[in-house]
């Protein structure tokens, strides 16, 4: 592989037509600062506006940017993924388009890295997002880290300097759901987190709405944990014992005719609480199985229609 690239900086690009151009500009700025040596990877993630046209300019001006366009939507984190496999520096950067992450920062992140660490992860020391939305992170990644049984820093997203050494350890991996934090924090390597600054959205909102962030927490968990089989495990477990256990007060209350027969109200309402139970657990279990026939189905990750400067 050619090492002779410094660093690489990768951004997947979805719905950022009005920014692009700040973006390379203050990338590129940020980077010449360490080393001439370094090319920008713009992933176009199939959105509906103007961003591949703009990315399009950006490397007939610029030799060292490099745009990809996938063929449809496949989501910010198989472009990462797009990003990565086409990298060829030494030392990669990852980082969202809409500038929140401070391209400014990226020296700091090379200088901790020289001091004998794998990967530097960007926390976020002063999260410019609403309260709503940082309540809603720091609940997610608590219950994360707990199903999972990992450590995962809320204030910690894409945004790091990675070793050629830890991409190619997570391009290894056959997950057909990528995670790019979660994967990175699989891999393990000696790390190291590094407070920056963190800026307003400039530009439109998040493209994570509630119902999609619901459903990449549900996509993480099933596909990066069994614990919550375990747990149902555990629950049907500890029913059956209560269960066995009431029984056998109740029977020996009943033949000391201290209580009498259970009404049909009482028994209708925990047959359809065992039902409710059930169900919950069949779905669970289900769910892991439509998630091994995803990956079972091997299909790539995503699908380039268009490249520039690769």
């Amino acid at each position: 592989m050619n090492t002779e690239i410094e660093i690489s900086v990768v951004s997947p690009v979805y719905m950022a037509e009005l920014i692009i151009d700040e973006l390379v500009d203050r990338i590129a700025k940020s980077v010449s600062s360490i080393t001439s040596s370094f090319e920008i990877i713009l992933v176009e993630d199939n959105g509906k506006d103007g961003s591949w046209e703009k990315i399009q300019e950006n490397c007939k001006r610029y030799e060292f940017v490099k745009g990809i366009k996938l063929s449809r939507n496949f989501g910010q984190h198989n472009a990462i993924t797009a990003g990565l496999e086409n990298s060829k520096g030494k030392w990669v950067v990852v980082m969202d388009c809409d500038l929140q992450d401070v391209p400014e920062e990226i020296p700091n992140l090379y200088k901790k890295a020289q001091e004998g660490y794998y990967l530097v992860h960007a926390r976020r020391k002063d999260r410019q997002d609403t309260l709503i939305k940082k309540a809603n992170s720091k609940l997610f990644y608590r219950m994360f880290s707990y199903l999972t049984e990992t450590k995962q820093d809320a204030g910690a997203a894409n945004f790091g300097i990675y070793h050629r050494k830890v991409i190619q350890e997570v391009l290894k991996m056959g997950d057909s759901i990528r995670v790019f934090p979660i994967l990175v924090q699989w891999v393990g390597f000696k790390r190291a987190y590094l407070d920056t600054k963190h800026d307003p959205r400039r530009i439109g909102s998040s493209s994570y709405t509630f119902p999609k962030l619901v459903n990449l927490a549900f996509n993480m968990i099933i596909s990066f944990s069994d614990k919550p089989l375990r747990l149902c495990l555990k629950f049907g477990i500890m029913v059956s014992i209560l269960s066995f256990c009431l029984g056998i007060v109740y029977l020996v209350l009943y033949f000391c005719d201290y209580v009498k027969v259970v009404g049909f109200t009482s028994l209708i309402l925990l047959i359809s609480f065992n039902i409710g139970i059930t169900t919950l657990f069949i779905g669970i279990v289900g769910a892991y199985i439509g998630k091994m026939s995803v990956q079972l189905k091997n299909r790539q990750r995503y699908i380039i229609e268009d490249q520039i400067n690769l």
